[in-house]
């Protein structure tokens, strides 16, 4: 038996499986397959795992199977997502599985304080979480330090050749692709997409963005291993680093994706992501 919760970042969908929860778990890319189809499973964009973090300074390990069941480094939606999956165990000192309804039902289970912080170990880095405001067992606001980005992969011809304005590859722990075009929403995702991210050896996430202003940017994405999702947290402070780069916004800049809107800002040198996760339910599958 295995139990779950599920969770959403502005609609980027994620089941999530705490080893608190289930004593032994392993990371398990069929399970990732099954669980996550929406006509034959319970539907999602990825299924994270929760384990004791290797370094016991830390609160926990992230890993990430995809829909397709492939692994993913990071996800800035899916560490706010395991963020309060964690917190809804710690606020009342009980796990998760015991308590369906959500944490404290109104009492004082319900809000993590702000300042709260976790440590999240991934496989694109050690990342942090801090809680800026919402309740653990509804609504929770957080940001997390994606730290630096970086130079993505050597662009493939494809992208090269595409009819857009600008073109940059980053990496935020994980590879992505952003172009500048006119309007984002006219693109083919589902064409356009997977015939980018097929120049890439290892795949790569493909995003289309446009200004909407000196602190707003719209975004639209196709997802390495998850296809069009409604938002996209690391390609949100990808397409952030580009657009800033190329001069057309500076400071703290809004993300508009069709699931809602995120926030980046660079601070240091480091990328932060700020935005909600949400509490859909508790799963427990036999």
């Amino acid at each position: 038996m295995t139990r779950l919760t599920k969770h959403h970042g502005l609609g980027n969908d994620f089941l999530v499986a705490l080893e608190a929860d289930n004593p032994g778990i392993t990371p398990d890319p069929d399970l990732a397959v099954h669980l996550c189809d929406r006509r034959r499973g319970i539907g999602a964009d990825g299924l994270v795992y929760g384990l004791a973090p290797r370094d016991p300074a830390h609160d926990a390990e992230m890993v990430l199977l995809n829909s397709d069941g492939t692994a993913a480094e990071i996800s800035g939606n899916g560490i706010r997502c395991l963020g309060q999956a964690i917190l809804r165990i710690r606020t009342d000192g009980v796990a998760a599985s015991a308590d369906p309804g959500g944490a404290g039902q109104g009492g004082s289970g319900d809000t993590a304080a702000v300042g709260t912080e976790l440590a999240i170990e991934t496989p694109g880095g050690l990342r942090s979480l801090v809680v800026t405001g919402g309740e653990v067992a509804s609504e929770l606001w957080s940001d997390v330090d994606m730290g630096r980005v970086s130079p993505g992969p050597e662009p493939s011809a494809a992208t090269l050749a595409y009819p857009a304005a600008m073109m940059a590859t980053l990496d935020v722990g994980n590879p992505h692709l952003v172009f500048l075009v006119d309007d984002p929403w006219s693109v083919e995702l589902e064409v356009d997409g997977p015939a980018l991210e097929a120049g890439y050896r290892d795949g790569i996430n493909v995003h289309f963005v446009r200004a909407a202003g000196p602190h707003e940017i719209d975004l639209a994405v196709w997802e390495r291993g998850a296809g069009v999702t409604e938002a996209c947290g690391s390609g949100a402070t990808a397409a952030v680093a580009a657009a800033t780069a190329w001069g057309i916004v500076d400071g703290a800049v809004s993300v508009s994706m069709p699931g809602g809107r995120a926030e980046v800002e660079v601070i240091d040198g480091r990328a932060h992501l700020r935005g909600p996760s949400v509490y859909v339910g508790e799963v427990i599958v036999p």
